[in-house]
């Protein structure tokens, strides 16, 4: 009886927040991950607690020709890809009294752009794999315009998009698609939306690989807040935001000119 190969994921974020607790819960399956991020230290250490199992592809996902020669290496590899989880992101609030479009650059460099590259990429390995499934996390935020995202609030909507988009135009291809909606980012908003900010990055990387099994379109998870997902900058003095409530203007308006 022929034996079932692994599975074979490509995981990029893989250096810290629930990357590396997502990569820990692949490999105790037994599969083989190809893991990515700028820091390539985190990727060895894994390597070497699952010995051929893991794949180091690190490498900067901002920049296209990096991406293709990372999509390279796994060609050569393995020649195919059964999974692809997008998880590599950021987020760094704005100050909108010193608004610096270099950041809004970053950000959407690095969780729209980087994200585009890599499903390119992706896309042929995913074609040759068995069940193959693209996995994004997006957030909360597409729904929810919030103070100080003006940069992590222009990628996420655009990284939806994206994928809705690609969801349709693939929809041949037979590659499933799941679009993961982590809740609010670490703000002082006043709501009612449960907010388990007990939750660990492993017990967040246990619940999400446990949903992702059944290949849901779309992953609502309000309990898993952003900064399991990555480490934040600290907030810059922001006043608090109550969901649902209309924002009073702090200047009246000004009359019409006749």
């Amino acid at each position: 009886m022929s034996r079932t190969p692994p599975r074979r994921y490509w995981l990029t974020g893989a250096s810290n927040g629930i990357g590396t607790a997502l990569a820990e819960e692949i490999l105790k399956t037994g599969a083989h991950l190809a893991v990515s991020s700028r820091s390539l230290a985190p990727l060895k250490a894994l390597s070497q607690r699952y010995p051929g199992q893991v794949l180091v592809v690190a490498g900067d996902l901002t920049n296209s020709q990096q991406v293709r020669e990372i999509g390279e290496q796994i060609a050569r590899q393995w020649g195919s890809l059964d999974t692809m989880i997008l998880n590599a992101g950021t987020c760094e609030y704005v100050d909108v009294n010193q608004l610096d479009s270099s950041i809004i650059e970053h950000i959407v460099r690095t969780n729209l752009l980087a994200s585009s590259y890599c499903s390119e990429v992706a896309r042929p390995l995913l074609r040759a794999g068995t069940a193959p499934h693209l996995v994004a996390l997006a957030s909360s935020v597409t729904y929810l315009p919030l103070p100080q995202a003006e940069a992590y609030g222009d990628s996420k909507p655009g990284l939806r998009q994206l994928f809705e988009s690609l969801r349709n135009d693939m929809a041949s291809e037979n590659i499933e698609m799941t679009i993961v909606s982590p809740g609010f980012m670490d703000t002082p908003l006043k709501t009612d939306v449960p907010q388990y900010l007990d939750w660990s990055a492993n017990k967040a990387a246990r619940r999400l690989f446990d949903l992702l099994k059944d290949r849901p379109q779309e992953l609502p998870l309000p309990e898993l807040l952003m900064p399991v997902l990555w480490p934040l900058p600290p907030n810059p003095g922001q006043r608090g935001l109550e969901i649902g409530k209309r924002r009073e203007r702090s200047n009246p308006p000004s009359e019409d000119l006749p």
